[in-house]
């Protein structure tokens, strides 16, 4: 099982490997949006640090999400899909390979955000930086997972871009970035208290006010991470070797 899924990231890369346009889009873009969004705020840091801390998590996973969504759809499209499960490779196996190969992009991607977002652009946060890394980084394999497990139900690349505002942005608006989840109406805040960008928001948050590791960082960053593994499994059992 494992030699599959490393042969199968391996194919993954490789393949982006022959894309340099995608490889820099995926790890300039999420600088480039994020050097931006720190202009917009270059009078008001305060605001910066608590908006930028959560979108450091949020550009990430729109971005993977893109990607992952785009290129399995692509590989249906083309039949490599069905002939690599004409082999004796499970669904699980195919997608753990995809978010593998996908997983590995997004950690250099993370790093460059989250070193620039720091190191450069004076993003200030109480705890250590590398729990930024870690909240950034499951935030993109949970895009990476919600993009596999949408490409299921498109039928084009087109498709495939609509399913953003569909999936992402609504969690986006109501997870507390725009105005805080207790301030909203009860119906909204109970659902955003259960959906994982708000989770991911909320880690970030405690990186952002708690110089330690805290019980409420623990509970958010381990349900953004089962909702990855759970909408993985949910989208081996969804995956269709061909358009319908």
């Amino acid at each position: 099982m494992a030699h599959r899924i490393l042969v199968t990231a391996r194919r993954v890369l490789l393949q982006l490997g022959h894309d340099p346009r995608t490889v820099v889009t995926m790890l300039a873009v999420p600088s480039l949006l994020f050097t931006l969004l720190s202009w917009v705020y270059n009078a008001t840091p305060q605001t910066f640090d608590i908006v930028g801390s959560t979108l450091l998590g949020i550009f990430p996973l729109n971005t993977m999400f893109l990607v992952a969504s785009i290129t399995t759809l692509r590989e249906r499209i083309s039949g490599t899909l069905e002939r690599l499960l004409a082999l004796p490779m499970g669904k699980t196996d195919l997608l753990a390979g995809y978010a593998l190969a996908f997983g590995a992009v997004a950690v250099v991607q993370v790093s460059l955000v989250t070193a620039l977002a720091v190191c450069v652009l004076g993003l200030d946060v109480a705890g250590p930086v590398w729990l930024l890394l870690v909240v950034a980084l499951a935030a993109a394999l949970l895009g990476i997972a919600l993009g596999l497990f949408v490409s299921a139900f498109a039928r084009s690349e087109y498709q495939a871009l609509q399913f953003t505002p569909a999936v992402v942005l609504p969690q986006a608006l109501i997870c507390g970035l725009l105005v805080p989840r207790e301030r909203m109406p009860w119906v909204l805040r109970t659902v955003a208290d259960w959906l994982p960008i708000s989770q991911t928001a909320d880690a970030m948050a405690e990186v952002r006010l708690h110089a330690d590791i805290t019980r409420a960082f623990a509970h958010d960053i381990a349900f953004v991470a089962a909702s990855a593994v759970l909408v993985i499994l949910l989208g081996a059992a969804t995956l269709r070797r061909r358009l319908a």
